[in-house]
């Protein structure tokens, strides 16, 4: 690893390794989570194309909060409905440098709930 990178850094580039060492068959739900919002998105590397995404920046949405559990399950869901329109069912979970936990979580199980399998 680089000298001087933040930790949340060293985890991305971690996590990124070791999905490209998986051969990048299938295509990753890659989350972003930020004070007040939190965003998802199937991405398919080999074309590189965005597949799906959702976000609680959506005008259904945001009349919730977009920094609690509720907001990254509804996310999640949302998320995974607009995978299986697109014939996505398989995907890898790109957590980022964001640890597994809390709202990270939340809408990877609400996903998994929603069809997606990873």
């Amino acid at each position: 690893m680089a000298k001087g990178l933040s930790l949340f850094e060293r985890r991305r580039r971690r996590v990124r390794t070791a999905l490209k060492a998986r051969g990048g068959q299938r295509p990753r739900l890659s989350v972003h989570r930020s004070g007040k919002h939190i965003y998802a998105q199937i991405i398919d590397d080999a074309a590189g194309t965005t597949v799906a995404a959702a976000s609680t920046l959506e005008k259904d949405v945001r009349a919730t909060s977009g920094a609690n559990i509720d907001a990254a399950q509804s996310v999640g869901k949302r998320v995974a409905e607009r995978a299986k329109a697109a014939g996505v069912t398989t995907v890898v979970f790109d957590r980022g440098g964001f640890l597994f936990h809390g709202r990270v979580k939340a809408l990877a199980d609400a996903a998994r709930e929603g069809g997606l399998e990873f």
